[in-house]
């Protein structure tokens, strides 16, 4: 197991778990149009297609509620083409604008 965690790249786990507390500050915003189950899967769509920048600027509104924006860059996020096709694939309605 130790050769296992020596193998893992710092940055990876670093992007990962920002990553998920990126998931924690989007879920709610989405939850206000979606409910539960599609908001996990849009949510999942939009920090797959977020930059790190935007991964770590997400991740600093942890345990508040989002501002504007928060809300912006998650909208921005999910307009883009990667994002509609991955709404797309999950089953989730498209985002307008």
């Amino acid at each position: 197991m130790v050769l296992a965690l020596a193998a893992c790249d710092p940055q990876q786990v670093a992007d990962q778990a920002g990553r998920r507390v990126a998931a924690s500050v989007v879920l709610p915003v989405v939850q206000i149009d979606l409910p539960t189950p599609l908001a996990q899967k849009a949510t999942d769509c939009i920090v797959q297609n977020a930059t790190a920048a935007e991964v770590q600027a997400l991740a600093r509104d942890v345990a508040v509620v989002a501002g504007s924006s928060t809300k912006a860059t998650i909208r921005g996020i999910a307009t883009r083409p990667e994002a509609a096709a991955c709404f797309t694939a999950n089953g989730v309605p498209q985002v307008r604008p």
